[in-house]
């Protein structure tokens, strides 16, 4: 059973489950061409806040073990429930919100309840080789489905235009898939990992 964090800002309640720092394996199986992708790797992925409105996210992947341990990826990012912008918020860079923010409540949140009885949400995921990805999706309980909006590369990383992403809660346990169009085909099964909660 998951314990879910009290005293979140409203916004933060449809994503509280997601919150501590999860652990364990998982599998890549992509092909290109000229070769496939394949084995098992071992990730780290934390959700945490700072008291605003989005998650902090962070998560690192290895391939092999001890000594012979790769770094696969890294990745930082935040995640949020989609909102209509509003006075109150700040940006873009530096500049301060035009309106004092009052406290959101739960019934704030509860209009942007979508079609389906689930929130759009938001992830900003900028990886190690410079990557920036913009996914737009939705959370119905303990599942996310994500897609990309948009992919931005600097010259020096390979080939990735699109992705999709889907997270859920299964047995207390943290389970995502993740499809990738890169190097040059379509979208496809690229890795999916099961992970326990460690800390939270």
């Amino acid at each position: 059973m998951i314990e879910l964090p009290t005293g979140l800002p409203a916004d933060l309640v449809p994503l509280s489950w997601l919150i501590g720092v999860w652990e364990g394996t998982g599998v890549i199986d992509y092909p290109t061409e000229d070769h496939r992708y394949s084995g098992e790797f071992t990730q780290r992925v934390s959700f945490s806040h700072d008291g605003g409105d989005f998650l902090n996210y962070s998560a690192d992947a290895w391939i092999g073990a001890g000594d012979d341990r790769t770094r696969l990826v890294g990745e930082l990012g935040y995640w949020r429930l989609a909102r209509p912008l509003q006075g109150a918020d700040a940006g873009p860079g530096l500049l301060p919100p035009r309106a004092a923010a009052a406290a959101r409540t739960a019934a704030d949140v509860e209009t942007l309840r979508n079609s389906e009885n689930g929130f759009d949400i938001e992830a900003a995921v900028v990886h190690s080789d410079g990557t920036s990805e913009l996914y737009l999706g939705q959370i119905r309980g303990p599942r996310i489905d994500l897609s990309t909006d948009a992919v931005v590369r600097p010259a020096g990383a390979k080939d990735y235009t699109a992705a999709t992403r889907m997270y859920g809660l299964v047995d207390g346990h943290l389970l995502w898939a993740w499809d990738i169009a890169a190097l040059g085909h379509d979208l496809a099964s690229h890795a999916s990992a099961r992970l326990a909660k460690v800390s939270g």
